[in-house]
């Protein structure tokens, strides 16, 4: 489907061939055991018992490979996904480098449970300086980061690793599959959250990790298969009909957040306003070459936590809550989850309203501060 627009694969993806009388999507399959041939059981069949084996999970999973370009498995969050990654692949003694300002969780893990395992962890900025990568296991990056909205240049640190003899995962939660491909630029790992902007509907809980590789994917799921961190049929369900509007709510949260800087620019009572896809920004350069579209996420700064709160409770339209690419807009301060910003620090994460509406309550909200 590499030929088609991003709007046609969105909606064709995974898809099973029509049958006349059967619907777009089949519904959900909930099974734990199935009917085993008596004879020759599992053999008969691709689906033996629910854990390893499920339809639904499996249509969606053909439907992210097809966006992501490689071989996906799907996880029952998006931390889900990338601990494994980290535990499949790193071994006692091993160094990885994770990105200091990227998803907070992911230090922690770091820090507790792959420290006691004996893995040493280093921590970079997303826009570098990046350490020597000699006798590094794996780079984790995360681009566009959460929250900074920092960017990293995925083909140049893949060929770093690579030199290396170390393994790249991109975490592209923020991006989506098509924001940016990172195994088409050089990754050996694409890893995501699909809670977040994939799915859009603030109504689960989804991780996903693709690979072309295929001693990768033999591994990761053989980790998923033994210790069971699968996403349910009907959230698997759910997800992949959310892709269906993948394209066109992207469209529209990339537009809203350019109205919405345009109208943060010129106030001073906002500071730090970062969108890679502003001219200026300090990502704006490497984002506009290695991404195929800016996601709708904004960051800036209120100045204190109490302007934040107020900001919040002034607004009709963006909602105080975590997690981002919804359809809703939605707004949280990120210094009260432990994110190294600064106390005022917003992330806004745009969703599907009209523009003119979303910038006019935004505006009315700071106005009354």
């Amino acid at each position: 489907m590499s030929e088609y627009g991003d709007g046609t694969r969105s909606v064709h993806a995974g898809l099973p061939p029509a049958v006349p009388g059967e619907p777009f999507l089949p519904g959900p399959v909930f099974a734990a055991p199935y009917h085993l041939d008596p004879a020759v059981g599992p053999a008969a069949s691709p689906n033996g018992y629910g854990r390893p084996d499920n339809r639904t999970r499996r249509l969606l999973e053909a439907a992210i490979g097809e966006l992501e370009g490689g071989p996906t498995l799907a996880f029952a969050s998006g931390q889900a996904a990338v601990t494994a990654v980290l535990l499949s692949i790193l071994r006692p003694g091993d160094t990885v480098v994770l990105p200091s300002d990227g998803y907070y969780p992911v230090r922690g893990f770091a820090t507790s449970t792959l420290a006691e395992l004996g893995v040493t962890a280093v921590f970079a900025p997303t826009a570098g300086p990046h350490p020597d990568y000699t006798g590094v296991r794996l780079v984790l990056v995360e681009t566009p980061a959460n929250p900074g909205l920092d960017v990293c240049d995925v083909a140049a640190l893949a060929d770093r690793a690579h030199a290396a003899g170390a393994l790249l995962a991109v975490d592209n939660t923020a991006a989506t599959p098509l924001g940016q491909r990172p195994l088409d630029l050089g990754a050996d790992l694409s890893l995501a959250s699909g809670t977040k902007a994939l799915t859009g509907h603030s109504d689960l809980l989804l991780g996903y990790v693709a690979t072309r590789s295929p001693q990768l994917l033999e591994s990761l799921t053989g980790w998923r298969n033994t210790t069971g961190s699968i996403p349910g049929a009907f959230d698997a369900w759910l997800a992949h009909r959310s892709l269906f509007t993948l394209d066109l709510r992207l469209a529209r949260q990339s537009a809203n957040a350019a109205a919405v800087v345009e109208a943060l620019a010129g106030r001073t009572d906002v500071t730090a306003l970062r969108w890679p896809g502003r001219p200026g920004d300090p990502a704006h350069e490497v984002a506009s070459r290695q991404m195929r579209r800016i996601p709708g996420i904004v960051g800036f700064d209120l100045g204190s936590a109490d302007r934040v709160a107020r900001f919040l409770a002034a607004s009709r339209l963006v909602a105080a809550a975590t997690s981002f690419g919804g359809v809703h807009t939605s707004a949280d301060r990120r210094e009260q989850w432990g994110d190294d910003t600064a106390p005022g620090f917003v992330r806004l994460s745009c969703g599907i309203e009209d523009a003119a509406d979303l910038v006019a309550d935004i505006t009315a909200a700071l106005d009354s501060l």
